[in-house]
């Protein structure tokens, strides 16, 4: 059930506009930065089903492939602070 709580807070926050920076707060303590829309994949549920519960990040610097089971939470990034 959180798995799908996560998914659909990341799916709405790609469809807000303007789209604004969200940071994926994982369980192993990292933080992932979405900055643009196209900086991470996931295959959505979709008629029904649950979708899977793996995604892709992909930025400049990074590349990380993780499950929205490790994440802990997600937040909209205040352009203040420092992104790690």
């Amino acid at each position: 059930m959180r798995t799908e709580m996560v998914r659909s807070e990341v799916q709405r926050l790609l469809r807000q506009a303007p789209f604004r920076a969200f940071a994926l707060n994982m369980e192993d303590g990292d933080r992932l930065i979405i900055e643009h829309p196209e900086n991470i994949a996931f295959d959505p549920a979709t008629n029904g089903s649950a979708g899977s519960a793996d995604f892709y990040v992909i930025t400049s610097q990074l590349r990380v492939f993780g499950t929205f089971d490790a994440v802990t939470s997600v937040a909209i990034v205040d352009r203040g602070e420092p992104e790690n």
